[in-house]
């Protein structure tokens, strides 16, 4: 985590209660495959029970959860148990919504038909794509959400449509037009 903001309300954040807290929010990142850059947490002890409150802004959309308990490590625990679960109905809902609408691209695919004398290529297959404004984050996540080695869609910085793609080293390239 790059930047966790820890506040307590009638209850002293000690240092221990900040590690778990890390470590626990910590696992989140492995649904984005990059640090979160900001966590806001809010402890508050009442008289009966212990709640504990975090938001996490993320790509124009905020994912918050909280819980009581009597333990406040149970309680975190049962925040990050419920923030998983907010990021998996996001990710399936964006799926969702790829496989759905979509534009109408050829692909050509070199024949190897040794029947015919020709070199034209032909189309085999064509695919529907929905393109849309997103920044290259969120369309690296697209990508591997959809389980592909590239995604096209409209960069929200230029409107121009790009290419992210899967490298063969495991990192990401991007193609951009103009």
């Amino acid at each position: 985590m790059n930047n966790i903001q820890i506040r307590g309300e009638n209850v002293e954040v000690t240092q221990s209660l900040k590690n778990y807290t890390n470590q626990k929010l910590g696992k989140l990142e492995r649904y984005f495959g990059k640090p979160i850059k900001d966590v806001f947490v809010n402890f508050k002890v009442y008289k009966v029970g212990q709640k504990v409150e975090v938001t996490i802004p993320i790509s124009g959309m905020f994912l918050r959860a909280e819980e009581t308990h009597e333990d406040l490590y149970a309680a975190i625990d049962l925040v990050v148990g419920k923030l998983e679960g907010q990021i998996r109905k996001h990710k399936t809902k964006v799926n969702r919504r790829v496989r759905e609408s979509a534009k109408v691209i050829d692909i050509p695919f070199v024949t190897d038909d040794l029947n015919e004398e020709t070199d034209d290529l032909v189309v085999v297959r064509k695919k529907t794509l929905a393109l849309k404004p997103m920044s290259e984050d969120e369309a690296i996540l697209q990508m591997e959400l959809i389980g592909h080695q590239f995604y096209v869609f409209i960069d929200a910085n230029t409107e121009q449509a790009s290419i992210v793609y899967k490298r063969k080293d495991g990192k990401y390239g991007l193609i951009e037009t103009n």
